[in-house]
């Protein structure tokens, strides 16, 4: 078998553009990973994509940045992939995305479990100063200190952080808990709880914002006393509905801000006599794979989560083969899933005539 040779970098260009590794890539017709893989390590690929990759790189000039190759030789293949609850199965979800790209491109992760906690976020963030990682996806919505941010190679599973200079991937939390709130508006629930989590996070804050937006499109004053509080967990679920059943708030839905949260309100509300959805129908956020087997089976906003975390280590390889390349902002479609747990208002119309008074 012949040995496949190595893709010569094209002598630097003197003209005032200078293609990135992306251009090479459209140019070659592969992605920005395989063109990183034929620069790098030509054995692992196939002899004709070796071919249209060098075409590209002598037709486009490309020269790789010969300072971010001189900081990548000098690091490790890790990637800090840092979340501030493992135990969330959002979390393991995105995390399972992220491996299966590094694995393929010959990179480790290092999962960083931070429980909320600044310093455990920081002591993870350094690892990328002292070189011991080539790079850090974080799924915080908030940077930690980076003291050299100019050759850090960092991507945000996250809509938060608006540093321009951060390439990012998300979902938009205020249309998909608008679409949430609607469908159970549709179906003729007008009462609507909401249980929302910690709102010190800005996740949080929107999807609050599309729960009332969706309130304020069909004409509806928000009940402030049909919102509480939780903390992304179970128990905090069925504290929600202890709470609004204990002030006698009279609702027939319920929209959560995840599932977690959203199976505890199932297990509150039959716990307390209640049908689901006969009585009340149980809206979640997520889609993690214990919501189909909830009973009845969670009717929710799946997230791509697997998606979110490949999107991610894409983009880290993008940015670790050439840190010429632009920032990306790439935003991913949410689902509204329906399934058992929820139902049309049977007293719809009573519910909209009280609210009306």
């Amino acid at each position: 078998m012949k040995k496949p040779s190595r893709v010569r970098r094209a002598p630097s260009k003197t003209s005032s553009h200078r293609s990135n590794i992306a251009e090479v890539a459209k140019a070659a017709d592969v992605s920005v990973a395989t063109v990183s893989r034929a620069l790098q390590m030509p054995h692992v690929v196939a002899s004709k994509t070796l071919e249209r990759v060098q075409k590209a790189v002598d037709r486009l000039g490309y020269a790789p940045n010969a300072q971010a190759r001189m900081l990548r030789t000098a690091r490790s293949n890790v990637i800090v992939a840092m979340v501030p609850d493992i135990s969330n199965p959002f979390f393991s979800e995105v995390i399972r995305g992220i491996e299966q790209v590094a694995q393929q491109n010959r990179y480790s992760v290092l999962l960083g479990d931070t429980q909320y906690n600044r310093e455990r976020e920081q002591a993870y963030a350094d690892l990328l100063a002292t070189r011991q990682a080539a790079g850090l996806i974080t799924l915080l919505p908030h940077l930690p200190r980076l003291p050299n941010r100019a050759f850090a190679a960092i991507v945000s599973v996250s809509g938060y952080i608006k540093d321009p200079a951060i390439s990012s991937v998300y979902v938009d939390n205020i249309a998909a808990a608008r679409d949430a709130t609607s469908y159970l508006l549709n179906v003729g629930h007008v009462d609507i709880a909401f249980i929302t989590g910690p709102m010190t996070n800005p996740i949080c804050v929107d999807r609050e914002r599309g729960y009332q937006e969706a309130l304020r499109i069909a004409g509806l004053r928000r009940n402030p006393t049909l919102t509480v509080t939780g903390d992304f967990s179970v128990e905090s679920g069925i504290r929600g509905i202890d709470t609004l059943l204990s002030g006698r708030r009279k609702f027939t839905g319920v929209f959560c801000s995840n599932d977690e949260m959203a199976i505890g309100a199932v297990r509150a509300l039959k716990a307390r006599g209640l049908r689901v959805p006969e009585d009340v129908s149980v809206v979640g956020f997520d889609d993690i794979r214990f919501a189909r087997y909830c009973d009845p089976p969670l009717t929710t906003i799946a997230q791509p989560k697997g998606e979110l975390g490949r999107e991610a280590m894409s983009m880290m390889i993008e940015i670790l083969a050439d840190s010429d390349i632009p920032p990306r902002k790439c935003v991913l479609p949410t689902q509204l899933v329906v399934r058992g747990s929820t139902a049309p208002c049977s007293a719809s119309r009573r519910s909209l005539q009280r609210s009306r008074r």
